[in-house]
C-alpha cells in the first residue's frame, strides 16, 4: 500500500518504471482527444468541480487513462471526497502513476500523470481516508471506465 512518505519519495527521487510508454506528437493526441481531454491530461487543465461525469458514479469497474488506456484506479477504492471531483485512495498498481512536484497556483502539490503517456490525471494529497491516507483527486476527462461487464464479457 502507497502512504505519503512513498509519494514524496517518488516525487523528489524518481518514479517506477512504467511497464510500456505511449509517446504521440500533439497533433496526434488532438486527433484522439476532445478539446476538454486534450486541454486537461496534454496542458495540464482541470475542470470545474462538480462537473466530472465521474464524480458522482459509483458503477464497478476500473478506471483507463483515456489518452492510452492504461489501467488507473479501480471503482472499489473510489470515495465521496466532497470536493467535486472523483477521488480514489490508491492506484490499481504502484507503478500505474507518476508523480511530480507541482508549485503552480501558488503551493506546493504533487501532480498526478499517467505514468505510462504522460497524461495530466489531477493531484494527490495526504487528506484521505485510513489506511492510506491518500486522496488521489482527479479529473473525470481524464478518465475512461471499463465497467465489470464489459470486462468479463
Amino acid at each position: 500500500m502507497l502512504l505519503w512518505k512513498h509519494i514524496i519519495d517518488f516525487a523528489v527521487n524518481g518514479n517506477p518504471n512504467p511497464e510500456r510508454r505511449v509517446e504521440k506528437s500533439e497533433e496526434d493526441w488532438k486527433e484522439i482527444l476532445t478539446s476538454d481531454q486534450f486541454r486537461i491530461t496534454r496542458k495540464k487543465g482541470t475542470e470545474m468541480a462538480g462537473t466530472g461525469a465521474f464524480c458522482s458514479s459509483h458503477k464497478p469497474g476500473k478506471y483507463h487513462c483515456v489518452c492510452c488506456n492504461q489501467p488507473l484506479f479501480d471503482s472499489t477504492i473510489k470515495f465521496e471526497s466532497g470536493t467535486g471531483w472523483p477521488s480514489f485512495t490508491q492506484p490499481v498498481k504502484e507503478n500505474a502513476v507518476k508523480y511530480e512536484k507541482d508549485v503552480t497556483m501558488g503551493m506546493v502539490r504533487v501532480e498526478i500523470l499517467c505514468n505510462v503517456c504522460d497524461a495530466h490525471l489531477g493531484h494527490v494529497f495526504p487528506d484521505g481516508p485510513e489506511p492510506s491516507g491518500l486522496r488521489y483527486c482527479v479529473n473525470s476527462a481524464s478518465l475512461v471506465l471499463e465497467s465489470e461487464s464489459v470486462a468479463n464479457e
